[in-house]
This record gives C-alpha cells, structure tokens and sequence, in this order.
C-alpha cells in the first residue's frame, strides 16, 4: 500500500487510520493499492480521511470521532448509534453518522462516473475511535457495502479484501487516470510504482478490458464507433440507480410503520471478523447446563444466571461454529474460584446449544475437540469455544484458537 498525504487528517481517529495502512508496508504482499490521505475529491461535502484505489476496488474511509472509547457500538445505517447501550450523543447533534460517510461515498461514485473513471466498486468504510472493542451492524447493512470499525491495520485489511470485488483488476494506466479524477491537484505515482502495488500492465488485461468508461485504442477489427458510447450510458444508468439505492436505503429516517417490523439479524463483527447469530438461550439453573468439574463445582454453589449464544463465521471459506457461555457469580472471589476450574484441561465446561437440539443449517454437531478459551471480568466467567463446522477439529489448531480468543469479546445475548 502507497500512501499519499494531501491534508491533515479531519478527524483523531484517522491518525490510527494512517497508522493501520502504514503498517502494510509499500508494494502489494499484503495487499497493494494507493491510499490518498487528507483528500476531499471535487464535489465531496466534506475531506476524507483516506480514499484507498485498489487494484479491484475503491474504499472511502470517513473518520467518525465518538464522545469515550466503547465496548459495543451498535451502528445501524438507519436508526439511533447506541453506545454500552447509549444513545449516542455528539456535540454537532449528529446521531447517526453513517448518513455524512454515505454522502461522502456517493460523491466520490459520481466524480468517477463524470470523469469517465474506471468503474470499480465504491465502498464505505466508517472508522471510528478513540476505541471499540465490538460492533454490530445489520447485515442488510453488511451486504450494502459498508464497514463500521475500529481502525487496526487486521480490521482494515478485512474490510478491504471483503469490499474491493471487482471481476478483473484494475490497469495501472486507468489507475494513475482514477487518481487524478480524485486528487486533481498534485502528480499520481508512476506507472512502474502503480505495477509495485499490484496494479497490472494494460496489455495485461486487454483481452478482458472493459471499453464501457475508458475506451481503449482496439487494433485490427473495426467495431460500431457507437458501442463504447452506447455501454457507457447503460453502465452510467446503472451507477445511478446504485447511488439512489443506497441513499434510499441507507440515508433515510424510517418509516412510521418500521417500528412494528421485525428486527433484521445482526452480524457482529470483531477485529474485522463478521460472526453471524445462531441462537440464545438464558436460564438460571447453570448446573443443569454444565458437565465436569464444572458441573460438580456449581451443584455446590450459588450461580446467578447463565446465558449462552452461538455464531457462524469462516476462515478461507471454511465454516467454523462458535459457542459462548457466560455465567453470572453472587461475587468476584466466587467467579475467580470457577474461572480456575474452567480453565484447567479436562475440567468440562459448559453444554453448547447444539448439543441441546438447537443446531442450525452448516453448523457443527457437536464441539467436541473444540479449541477453548476463558475469560474471568468482575463476577463473571467466559467461556468460549470454536470448532470447524465439517471435519477434523484440534483443540490445538491456532486458526480455532485465534477465533476462540476472539470469541470471549461476543455478546452472550442475542
């Protein structure tokens, strides 16, 4: 990733922003790409902190500066930002920010439409800080193209290989054209540099180069001068059409009626990591639910509540299920003494719903051999669990290890 600095940073956030794409490092091993920094194309109604030109994509990322850093944020499109269960307040009176990085975004869409650029996806990344450990997002809003998180250079790196999707990369001759369309001042990195971050030659690609907004000089055959004129009107419709959908869906208030509606799943996404839903279950018997040494330990003991929850997520495709326990002690001394006998090997632990009838359609049938992993926070002890949804699992394997870490940060509720 080249970065290119055009302004100061509009936000304190976008200082972990620039921090998060420095630490790539130049050329394209992590990921490639051109990350303009401090810009506001022509047009944008307000400077952004980064617009990131990738070889299949283009990433608008608007810093959004909250009151206090955050364990959960919810950030819906559209609705109320919640923060700890807060309704977010900020001194501009905005309450859902959302609204000024879909604009942004859109702008930046339609300066490449004008200028005839290269049409790759616009997506929106919204970065936000001072810190958050979760967010949740609706996943209506998720499959729109539009990421709400805590800039770190894993976070970010996610987000930008789930959103720059486009069918073919994008050339370094129209890169160097799609930067100038969006920083016109100042000079676009060389072809030599734009080919280091991944970025490839046009005669590269010309068998499967588009000619719909850039056309290109076609040797040999003559084609219809008209083609190239009629293809870019069509694709321009159809850009337009995306700009209003996403305006509509994700810019507007709701409707009077929306409140009656049932609520649309969420997927929460930790460190960039998306875990969808699979089930809740909450109950006050926690022996009943528990095995082991760990079921003799609350048979003899007072436990408050337990509430369990399961996720889907994926590792290069690979579906693994996740099962969180949380259970609620009268007392910090009493949740530590648990915390210890969970987490020694082979001390069992706590049923996971699937076990209990409440699997779901490619998910696991059971998390044996799972990779576990406690957490002890006040009264409350964690238990997370992670385990392939088909095959062989390892309780040692560091990919269902590292999800297991990551899973101790899921909510126990649903």
């Amino acid at each position: 990733m080249r970065l290119i600095r055009l302004g100061a940073e509009p936000t304190r956030v976008g200082v972990d922003v620039r921090a998060a794409l420095s630490a790539w490092g130049v050329g394209d091993a992590v990921l490639g790409g051109v990350a303009m920094l401090g810009v506001t194309p022509p047009d944008c109604p307000r400077p952004l902190d980064a617009v990131v030109v990738l070889p299949r994509g283009v990433l608008v990322v608007v810093g959004v500066d909250l009151p206090d850093p955050a364990v959960r944020l919810e950030a819906p499109l559209a609705g109320q930002w919640k923060i700890d269960g807060w309704p977010l307040s900020r001194p501009d009176g905005a309450t859902n920010p959302a609204a000024e990085a879909l604009e942004a975004a859109t702008a930046v869409a339609r300066r490449i439409q004008d200028m005839r650029g290269e049409p790759l996806p616009v997506t929106t990344v919204v970065a936000v800080g001072p810190y958050v450990s979760q967010v949740v997002q609706p996943t209506g809003d998720l499959n729109r193209g539009v990421r709400v998180l805590h800039p770190k250079p894993t976070t970010l790196l996610a987000a930008a290989r789930e959103l720059a999707t486009s069918d073919r990369p994008c050339s370094a001759e129209h890169a160097a054209k799609l930067l100038a369309v969006l920083a016109p001042t100042g000079t676009p990195p060389d072809h030599r540099r734009l080919r280091d971050e991944g970025f490839p030659d046009a005669a590269a690609d010309l068998a499967s180069a588009s000619t719909m907004l850039l056309p290109k000089v076609v040797p040999a055959r003559r084609r219809p001068g008209w083609l190239p004129y009629a293809a870019a009107a069509v694709v321009a419709v159809l850009v337009v059409v995306a700009v209003v959908v996403v305006l509509v869906s994700g810019g507007s208030p709701a409707s009077s009626t929306s409140t009656t509606a049932a609520p649309e799943p969420t997927t929460v996404v930790v460190d960039g990591r998306n875990f969808a839903p699979k089930g809740a279950d909450r109950t006050e018997d926690c022996a009943a639910h528990a095995f082991g040494d760990v079921q003799a330990w609350l048979s003899g003991h007072m436990c408050l509540q337990l509430r369990r929850a399961q996720y889907e997520t994926s590792v290069d495709g690979r579906k693994v299920g996740i099962a969180v326990a949380e259970l609620s002690l009268p007392d910090a001394t009493r949740a530590g003494e648990l915390h210890r006998v969970a987490s020694a090997a082979g001390s069992g632990g706590v049923v996971a719903l699937v076990k209990e009838g409440r699997e779901w359609a490619g998910g696991p049938a059971s998390f044996d051999r799972s990779a576990i992993r406690t957490a002890l926070t006040n009264a409350r002890v964690r238990i997370a669990q992670a385990v392939w949804a088909e095959g062989d699992a390892n309780p040692a394997d560091p990919a269902l290890v590292a999800l297991a870490e990551q899973a101790l940060r899921l909510p126990a509720a649903q």
